[in-house]
Parts: structure tokens; sequence; C-alpha cells
């Protein structure tokens, strides 16, 4: 038998080294949403981005059931971040949002 038969060929798997986090949130650069869409999808769209919003910042001050959730406890939290009140649909959709979460 070969030398080099006998020898197995070691394959390095590259393990990714841990990202460490030390710096403060910054929020990504803005960018033009996609041209030529009906004005719906622009209105569905943005109106599911303020609902992750209020839906995140809910579950971070412990309000983690949809039914403790109520319209008045979301829209105070929208002026607490400082976005105008949702309305009653993106109300329904972070709540909505929290219920499908887990």
């Amino acid at each position: 038998m070969p030398a080099a038969a006998l020898t197995s060929k070691r394959v390095s798997q590259t393990v990714p080294k841990p990202v460490l986090i030390d710096l403060p949130y910054a929020p990504l650069e803005k960018k033009a949403l996609p041209a030529g869409r009906p004005r719906e999808w622009y209105i569905t769209h943005n109106r599911r981005l303020k609902a992750m919003r209020l839906a995140i910042a809910l579950l971070d001050s412990g309000v983690w059931l949809p039914n403790q959730a109520r319209n008045s406890t979301i829209r105070s939290m929208a002026e607490d971040i400082g976005i105008h009140p949702p309305s009653d649909i993106t109300c329904h959709m972070v709540r909505a949002l929290m219920r499908y979460s887990r």
C-alpha cells in the first residue's frame, strides 16, 4: 500500500468566531422603497414595519401577552417611542405579531 494512502487528508473546518457587539445599536441607512408597486402595497408595508416596532417595544417593556396589549397601551407605547399613534388595524397587527411569535 502506498504511503499516501495511509495518511489521511485533514480537512480543516473553519469555525466562525463569535462577533462581540460592544457598540450601541445604530439603525441601518434608509433606502427608498421599490417604485412601481400599487399604493396599497406601500401602506401595508409601512403598517407592518410600524406594528413590528411597536410589538418589539411592548415585549421589551414587559407586555408579553396579546390580551395585555389593549389599543390604549399600544398607543401610549407609540407615544413613548416617538411614532405616530397607530390605527385600530395596526393595533390588531401588533397583537397578531405577539400571538404568533410563540
